[in-house]
């Protein structure tokens, strides 16, 4: 962000009486913020381009999950938080999605910040109000920032650790100071902190699970709710932020009901007899093969694939490395070669994904061909403390003909292990100790069975005793919560502007922090370092650079054995929706979409004509 594109004041700071200034420093007040570079909507913008302003209210949307819920706390480690429930909540600040890392105010109307980003100023919404028409005060964001460093999931703890403070210094004013140190960041976090209530949680445990509908300032409220089977929620008629910038022209619904359903297969069948309005699907055999019949031939259910922009992330099978048998590199890669991909693209997934060879793939973050000087530059001093094949080689998962006989990768797969210590005796693999390899991959969806299954296969050719154990939601939470697994499915999505979230994924502080993102366990002083470079880039390219630097260091160290990934939503929904001209960049932008009525009229007379023949 520059300057020039904000109102300057100029600060200057008495030490007493007659003293000359000792420090002076512009300071940028405005609107909104953003991490590198200008803002793309300016101070009088009335809503992002991706919304419509004139989109029509009303109508009931009833969407599907999977699994169960026991909380309507979704700020907190114990239990399994409702779908939806964050339309409850606000932020000071939101992103827009056709910019890389760019916020303009919620409840905040402008934010202050020096040059060196030392501390951030948000002031208040006068007219930001809670269900219960009380005013949203400066003592609920001070109180939100303690509350959830002290007592929410520790991830909370790691992306705020460096806020070391919040104070009231007006009416509708509050100000965020920061640790020592460069963190570019560290004012559009803040801006993402969501507030809650004081009056609310002084009255209620915040620590303790509850299905009681927590006070919000949000959209919407919930209306009713079966416990672990459904919950709905209703949109706040005198919702006190409909015509603000940022929202106007979305959350159109009246009405949003979360149906939960334990298996995949009944959740399909559901939505074709209209059970509910809406679904993405994530599995491309379902898509190719279960998207078809004279609901979709005649339109009354639209089936679409939407292009995005957005970073794909990193999804696989992650080793959990605080496991003796998962410390070495070598068996880890060794052992990354009993997945067939091509094979399992071709057979199961009918040729629909591409491999994933990046942790920030489809995005200019993503590393490729050989480190170039300004990545050298970074990785050099760590020379020594790195994997040569940073250096000298270009990262590729390994590939297969696609036939099913992965002999050649499983050769190679033996010769690693052997590297390590690890050799087939009498059919099983052992290593230096003389203890088989066994490993579980604890799945939560049965739909990973049929992927996972000639993996294992694989897996039992090199000498591996290996097996699929699928737990219920409860249990997986539980588990991965503790660590408590051999291998599972990694899930990792990617901003367009990687910050502290990092932290919480790869570093050593987090590896031993029950509830964080670190799965793998990553212990690496120099994935570490690399992280507070690339929190403190002072520029786009640099960042970039970084985070390239970042994405190889992750991918050498082989703590994932990388899946796949597609470049659209692929989503279908009963035909009664409109959505905007523009879709969102980086985004679906589902929030901005509407029921037309004659559409939705027109649905309803062919549903029953259809019913009675």
């Amino acid at each position: 962000m520059r300057l020039t594109t904000a109102i300057a004041i100029v600060i200057l700071v008495f030490v007493g009486p007659g003293a000359a200034p000792i420090a002076a420093q512009d300071v940028y007040v405005g609107h909104g913020l953003a991490m590198h570079g200008d803002l793309k909507y300016g101070p009088g913008f009335t809503h992002f381009d991706y919304a419509n302003p004139d989109a029509p209210k009303g109508g009931e949307v009833r969407l599907y999950t999977i699994g169960s819920y026991d909380s309507l706390n979704p700020y907190i480690l114990k239990g399994q938080s409702a779908a939806g429930i964050g339309y409850l909540f606000e932020t000071l600040m939101t992103n827009s999605s056709d910019e890389a890392f760019s916020q303009y105010g919620l409840l905040a109307e402008s934010v202050e910040m020096p040059e060196d980003r030392s501390w951030v100023a948000f002031t208040l919404r006068p007219e930001a109000r809670w269900h219960d028409g009380t005013p949203v005060t400066v003592e609920d964001v001070i109180f939100s920032l303690e509350t959830l460093k002290t007592k929410g999931h520790p991830g909370w703890d790691f992306y705020y650790g460096d806020v070391v403070g919040a104070e009231k210094i007006g009416e509708h004013k509050v100000k965020f100071t920061f640790a020592g140190g460069l963190n570019r960041e560290l004012p559009l976090i803040v801006g993402e902190l969501p507030i809650i209530s004081k009056a609310y949680y002084t009255a209620n445990d915040f620590e303790k699970t509850s299905l009681e509908p927590p006070m919000g300032s949000g959209p919407y409220r919930v209306e009713s709710l079966e416990a672990g089977r459904s919950i709905t929620y209703k949109r706040v008629e005198d919702y006190w932020g409909a015509d603000i910038p940022v929202q106007r022209g979305q959350y159109n619904f009246d009405v949003l009901r979360y149906d939960y359903y334990r298996d995949p297969t009944v959740a399909m069948v559901a939505f074709k007899a209209h059970e509910y309005d809406f679904r993405m699907e994530n599995a491309s055999k379902v898509w190719a093969t279960a998207y078809e019949g004279s609901l979709f031939d005649d339109g009354l259910i639209i089936k679409e694939e939407i292009g995005h922009s957005r970073p794909t992330g990193m999804q696989g099978f992650v080793f959990n490395t605080r496991l003796p048998k998962f410390a070495d590199r070598r068996v880890r890669r060794a052992l990354g070669y009993a997945f067939d991909f091509e094979w399992t693209n071709e057979n199961l997934f009918y040729g629909a994904y591409s491999r994933t060879a990046s942790y920030f793939s489809n995005s200019e973050l993503a590393s490729s061909g050989l480190p170039g000087a300004d990545e050298l530059a970074l990785l050099e001093p760590y020379r020594d403390q790195l994997p040569p094949e940073v250096f000298t080689e270009v990262y590729e998962p390994p590939a297969t003909d696609g036939s099913g006989n992965a002999r050649r990768n499983l050769r190679a797969a033996i010769k690693l292990l052997a590297e390590a210590g690890w050799t087939i005796q009498d059919t099983k693999l052992k290593g230096p100790d003389g203890e088989p390899m066994e490993i579980e991959i604890m799945i939560v969806s049965p739909m990973f069975e049929r992927v996972i299954a000639p993996f294992v296969k694989n897996l039992e050719k090199l000498g591996v005793s290996a097996r699929i154990r699928l737990v219920d939601t409860s249990q997986y939470q539980n588990r991965t919560d503790q660590f408590d697994f051999d291998m599972i499915v990694l899930s990792v999505g990617q901003s367009k502007s990687p910050g502290n979230e990092q932290n919480n994924y790869w570093t050593t502080v987090s590896a031993d922090t029950p509830g964080s993102r670190n799965m793998a366990g990553i212990k690496d002083p120099v994935v570490d370092a690399l992280i507070e470079t690339l929190i403190a880039a002072p520029d786009r390219e640099s960042l970039i650079t970084a985070t390239k630097a970042l994405d190889r260091v992750l991918l050498w160290g082989h703590y994932v054995v990388p899946h796949w990934h597609i470049r659209h939503f692929r989503v279908a929904y009963w035909n009664k929706f409109v959505r905007p001209a523009i879709t969102p960049k980086y985004g679906l932008g589902f929030d901005g979409w509407w029921i037309d009525p004659a559409l939705a009229a027109s649905l309803a007379d062919r549903e029953s004509s259809a019913a009675a023949q």
